[in-house]
């Protein structure tokens, strides 16, 4: 049953993998795909069978606001046993398109929890969505599932998309601070009236994805 927008995420999913397998879950999820300027973010984080109660309050990041999902990044970092996100530049996804930038964010992000230690070779990755866009740029496939809507079901993903969520937030903000006409500070990137605006007005910065201005022309 697909879960509702009020759904509470639990470990249902993730304790199915492990009892299948596997000894550690990658929860990823994918953040900014659909914004105008700015990277796209994967969030990843490593569960496995020891892990406790997940933080109170959790779910998918767009259902909480910003001072919600600032509170809980720390809280989900702590609950898990790693945590990362990687990023794909505005430029990555003009040359590449947004699958491609997805899973160059993607890599990035596995590597830097290996660098953290986390035994990947071991894991198994269950990512939001409907479309597997990791293995294609991996030497190693890796075991991977898809379920849509698990950032709503599945606590490891909702976790992940709330430290990815806040680590993109943050880096928006900064950017605003350079370019402050954009409004990037509240709109984060996506196309409000007020972005869409001020790119006719100002023009666009290096930090917009030029293919996708093309598109929203």
């Amino acid at each position: 049953m697909t879960p509702g927008p009020a759904a509470v995420p639990d470990l249902a999913v993730e304790f199915e993998l492990l009892a299948g397998g596997a000894r550690y879950i990658v929860g990823v999820d994918e953040v900014g795909r659909g914004a105008l300027a700015g990277p796209v973010a994967v969030g990843m984080v490593v569960i496995d069978r020891e892990v406790g109660e997940h933080p109170q309050g959790l779910r998918d990041s767009k259902l909480l606001a910003e001072p919600v999902r600032e509170q809980l990044a720390p809280r989900c970092r702590e609950w898990v046993r790693f945590s990362a996100v990687g990023e794909a530049t505005p430029a990555e996804i003009d040359e590449h398109g947004i699958m491609q930038a997805l899973g160059l964010a993607g890599w990035r992000a596995l590597t830097a929890l290996r660098e953290a230690g986390a035994a990947l070779d071991e894991a198994a990755l269950l990512l939001d969505g409907n479309f597997d866009y990791l293995n294609p740029v991996l030497e190693r496939p890796m075991t991977l599932t898809t379920r849509v809507k698990a950032d709503m079901a599945c606590a490891s993903v909702a976790a992940a998309s709330v430290i990815a969520k806040v680590h993109r937030d943050r880096h928006m903000i900064e950017l605003h601070g350079d370019l402050p006409g954009y409004g990037w500070a509240s709109n984060k990137g996506y196309g409000s009236p007020a972005h869409l605006e001020a790119i006719t007005q100002l023009g666009p910065s290096a930090h917009h994805r030029l293919t996708w201005l093309h598109a929203a022309a």
